[in-house]
């Protein structure tokens, strides 16, 4: 569970989902960056999960896990992917597109850290190197849907130790946030404080014990993590 302050309530949310279901290969900057293999532009939104032990707050460490050690990997790598997290307020089926928005209660920064050899390797598919312990941090704030203006018109990005490593925009997802709860409501039952990580755009890049990595969106803010080994 992680506590999130509410803007312009002095509110505070406790998020605690059922599910958080992440989508991949949403901005086609991205895909053509070909980190994950696949370079097609999706036809239907590409979903995978992730599980709630991913979740960190503000200014938590991003463990990167010592098992990875063990494959001996030639380059390892984990990845930042800055995106736009959308927290469902009220549970539904099958939501109509044009009342998408009625089951949102607000958005804030995420974080979908990704172990890539282990993403792009299990047979499986990207569920393990997608839910390692703190691979989701969250935060810094919750900005209630009335509060954020046009949620598709936000700027988006990531920085490694103050570089400017993602530079984007929510305009350019290939899937809007009204077509994705759509499509993830006809497949799944969404729930109250569920998350929905909303894809990522293109510059993703790989973090390293002893950074610190910031997400930033427009009207919401900046969200900060050191990265540090497991001991």
């Amino acid at each position: 569970m992680i506590t999130l302050p509410l803007t312009k309530t002095g509110d505070k949310i406790t998020l605690s989902p059922s599910k958080i279901i992440a989508v991949g290969l949403n901005y086609q900057a991205h895909v053509k960056e070909g980190i994950t293999g696949h370079f097609a532009i999706p036809v239907e939104p590409v979903l995978f999960a992730k599980t709630p032990n991913v979740l960190i707050g503000p200014g938590e460490p991003i463990i990167l896990p010592a098992c990875i050690e063990d494959y001996h990997f030639a380059e390892p790598r984990t990845d930042l992917e800055a995106e736009l997290a959308i927290i469902i307020g009220k549970r539904g089926r099958s939501i109509p597109r044009d009342r998408a928005f009625d089951y949102v209660l607000g958005y804030t920064c995420f974080n979908d850290v990704s172990q890539r050899n282990i993403q792009n390797s299990d047979v499986s598919g990207w569920f393990r190197g997608k839910s390692f312990d703190t691979f989701g941090p969250i935060g810094p704030v919750v900005v209630l849907h009335k509060d954020i203006g046009d949620p598709q018109k936000r700027s988006i990005c990531s920085r490694i130790n103050g570089d400017l490593k993602q530079s984007g925009n929510t305009q350019d997802m290939i899937f809007s946030i009204p077509d994705l709860l759509a499509y993830i409501s006809n497949n799944f039952t969404l729930e109250e404080g569920d998350i929905i990580a909303t894809g990522t755009p293109a510059g993703i890049s790989p973090i390293r014990a002893g950074d610190v990595v910031e997400i930033e969106i427009e009207g919401i803010g900046i969200l900060r993590n050191p990265v540090i080994a497991e001991k």
